[in-house]
Parts: structure tokens; sequence; C-alpha cells
């Protein structure tokens, strides 16, 4: 065997010795800066990568009881004070101008009403609305309860300016039948009792009887209610509220704006047609 064999053999000796790799183990060469680019980025994954936690609940299923036997009262957009109930209604918990947003007063008087509306003018936002006595909103950002009360805070949650519970849907039957509506103030008489609204308690003793919701005149005439009387209530998820008189109008009417997105959306999807130039 010559020498240049023997140097061949060799060289493939210490070429297997150093570089065969263990049985099934396929390895790539990394520099130590690309590994440590690596393992930045995997810190990084493991840091910022969301969670289920971190999506927003908006299809959480909540079944909410009915809270029966609720001293009920009608009040209305424009009321103004009397003995019994000395804040006016100009404006609302949430909304300082609160007439001028809703369109006008939205008088309660039967014979100023036809099908549940005011005959004066077309209300501009939801006639189907109530309030209960409670306000999510402190003077700034939320009361500190709040995240903690309100089952639907953390999805609902908009910043420190917006109340998180302004125009949520509730149900009120009284006998067998049932109204929707939309919370768009905080009373009567109190804007804290939290332990009423969201837990076990029961209202308050006020000046209207231990009144504990107050309803829109529209609501009152769809249940032919009494200006006093009782009914009971219940918290609702949207997609459990079912067509009827409360989906029609308004720009805060979650149905109204569902209709207008999907409205803009069928637009903005057309795709002009090809132009056909005469011959």
């Amino acid at each position: 065997m010559n020498i240049a064999r023997i140097f061949s053999l060799l060289l493939a000796l210490i070429a297997t010795t150093f570089f065969v790799l263990p049985s099934g183990a396929a390895q790539t060469a990394v520099s130590p800066k690309a590994a440590g680019a690596k393992q930045a980025v995997d810190s990084a994954a493991m840091v910022y990568a969301p969670s289920v936690r971190s999506f927003p609940q908006a299809n959480v299923r909540r079944d909410f009881p009915w809270r029966n036997n609720i001293v009920t009262t009608v009040f209305w957009v424009g009321e103004k004070p009397t003995p019994n109930n000395p804040t006016p209604n100009n404006k609302s918990s949430w909304d300082q101008a609160w007439t001028t947003s809703f369109g006008g007063y939205d008088d309660p008087n039967p014979a100023r009403r036809r099908n549940m509306l005011p005959i004066a003018f077309t209300p501009r936002q939801n006639p189907f609305y109530v309030a209960l006595p409670y306000n999510d909103k402190a003077r700034v950002g939320h009361h500190p309860e709040a995240p903690h009360v309100v089952p639907w805070f953390k999805e609902a949650y908009q910043g420190p300016a917006v109340s998180t519970v302004k125009g949520r849907w509730v149900a009120i039957r009284k006998g067998d039948r049932i109204a929707y509506a939309q919370w768009e103030d905080a009373g009567p008489f109190r804007t804290d009792h939290w332990q009423y609204v969201f837990g076990n308690e029961r209202p308050k003793p006020n000046l209207n009887k231990g009144a504990g919701l107050d309803v829109s005149p529209a609501v009152r005439d769809f249940l032919g209610m009494q200006d006093t009387d009782v009914t009971d209530w219940k918290f609702v998820e949207f997609k459990d509220v079912p067509p009827g008189p409360w989906a029609r109008l308004g720009d805060n009417n979650t149905f109204v704006i569902n209709q207008r997105k999907n409205s803009t959306s069928l637009v903005q999807g057309r795709k002009p047609s090809a132009e056909i130039t005469p011959r």
C-alpha cells in the first residue's frame, strides 16, 4: 500500500471520529450570535404569547337570575323634578345632554303617544330604556368595586372614561309579557347599590315604596303597567334578546348598530361591474 493511500485512510478515520452524529440526531451548527437571537425570540414568545384569558370574552355564556317582585316606577327623558323624585332627567349619569341626544321630551302622557312612542318626534335613541341604582363610573375612572362586581367588566372595558354598564340589555317581566330594554341611567334614588343590582340584596327603602327599577314609557306601554307597579327583571346577553319594538330605533341600539355595520359591509363589498361600451 503506497503512502498516499495510507494518508487518505487516516484522514477518513479522523473525520469519522470528530464529525459523525449520534444515530437519528439531525443537528445544525449555530453561531453564538444566532443562538442568542433565537433565545431572545423564544423568551419573547413565552412572555407575550396571549393566553385564553387575554382574549375578549364576548361570547361567554351567562345565565342571570330573575329579580322577582321589584317595585317598578316609570321615568322618562326630560322629566322635571317632583317631591318624590327630586332628580331631573334632562341629563343621565352618563350623558349630560340626554334630552338632546334622545331627540326631545319623552312625554309619558298616553294621549301624546302612539305605538309606544311620543307623537311629537321620532326618538334618536332606543325608547326602551331603564335605570338601575348603580353607576360604575367615578369622577375619574371607575369605582374600585366595579371590576369585581360587574360580571362583564373586563370584556366591556373601553378605558377609564367609558361606563361598562351603560347600554346593557335587561328583560322586564309582568305577568306573561316580557319587554327588553337598555340600561341608560342610574337610579331610582341611589347610584351605589351594587349589592342589589349584582348581588342578592333587596332594594333599599326610598320615597317611592322601595322602588328598585325605573322603566321608560315605552316599557310601561308594552307591559301594560301602572306608573307604580311590581315587575321582575334580569340582565340578558344581547344574543338572547328577541326581535321586537325595542329593536327598531336608536343610535345607541345594538340592533340598529349591527344593522348599519352589515349594510356598510355589503356596500363596501360590492365591486362595480365591468363597463359596457355601446358599439
